[in-house]
């Protein structure tokens, strides 16, 4: 039998595609159209014919995310298998850093955060605060959808015509806070704020909530690195705003890379580590 596995992550209309062979990935295909079935099918076409493979070459398909409900117990007559989101995500960004434990947060349209240790994932909490909120202000405030528009706008922002920091309210020194530290999102908005200002503000809104909750599951769980997965992963600015999170809580920011492709990778160890499929390959 094959040992060539294929990760499906598909949400509400992009499906993010991986194969696994010999505990090597590859492939990292991403697919969108108007429905979670039609990317789906879609995606998988499209990474057999991007990687040179053919259906006959793959064993066994596994599907997560919130549009993996949709799919039945088979895609072009492979056996499929429906597994645990958290797990794809712990499992996913553990493989992608080497690390064997750490807090691993997915940043989809809203933002999930698990606690993973090898063998082990643990749902933490989740958050509404995610790519749904910045593509849902980047509409209202500036009309832009698209988000490498967005993301190129936003890098070129300034923060000081929208974010209220420490320093502005206070000329005292605060111990552990440094005077660009935000004391408010959006408590300043100068009037000579331009549009990348204001796409530079929702990236950091966003960002910042992530990144404290982050830091607080961290703390909790007793564990020094964050992974960051998911489609805002990619986000320059973003880096930034953890990386200033880094230096001020002292725990380590991860951004893999293809983090993106984390939670579909995570559909294929999660896969692995089954039981039944383990059964089914040896026999």
């Amino acid at each position: 039998m094959s040992s060539l596995i294929i990760g499906l992550d598909i949400g509400g209309t992009t499906t993010k595609i991986i194969g696994l062979e010999d505990n090597q990935a590859f492939g990292f295909v991403r697919v969108k159209a108007s429905d979670p079935i039609t990317s789906a099918y879609g995606g998988v076409g499209k990474f057999l014919d991007q990687t040179g493979n053919d259906l006959k070459n793959v064993s066994r398909i596994f599907a997560t995310g919130v549009g993996a409900s949709h799919l039945g117990d088979n895609m072009f007559g492979l056996p499929t298998q429906i597994v645990p989101e958290f797990d794809c995500v712990g499992l996913g960004g553990l493989y992608l850093t080497e690390l064997d434990e750490a807090i691993v947060v997915s940043m989809g349209t809203g933002t999930s955060f698990v606690a993973a240790r090898k063998g082990t994932v643990s749902h933490i909490i989740g958050s509404g605060v995610g790519g749904g909120t910045l593509v849902g202000l980047s509409k209202k405030i500036l009309n832009i959808e698209d988000f490498e528009t967005f993301n190129e706008l936003a890098s070129r922002g300034n923060l000081e015509r929208i974010d209220l920091n420490i320093g502005d309210i206070t000329s005292a020194v605060i111990p552990g806070l440094s005077a660009d530290t935000t004391a408010s999102n959006f408590g300043k908005l100068d009037e000579l704020a331009e549009p990348q200002d204001f796409a530079a503000g929702i990236v950091n809104l966003v960002f910042q909530s992530v990144g404290t909750a982050a830091v607080l599951a961290a703390r909790n769980y007793d564990m020094n690195d964050i992974i960051i997965t998911g489609n805002l992963s990619r986000m320059a600015l973003g880096k930034v705003v953890f990386d200033k999170f880094s230096q001020l809580y002292g725990v380590r920011f991860v951004i893999p890379d293809k983090s993106e492709f984390a939670t579909a990778l995570g559909a294929c160890i999660f896969g692995l580590k089954s039981n039944q499929f383990k059964n089914q390959v040896e026999c």
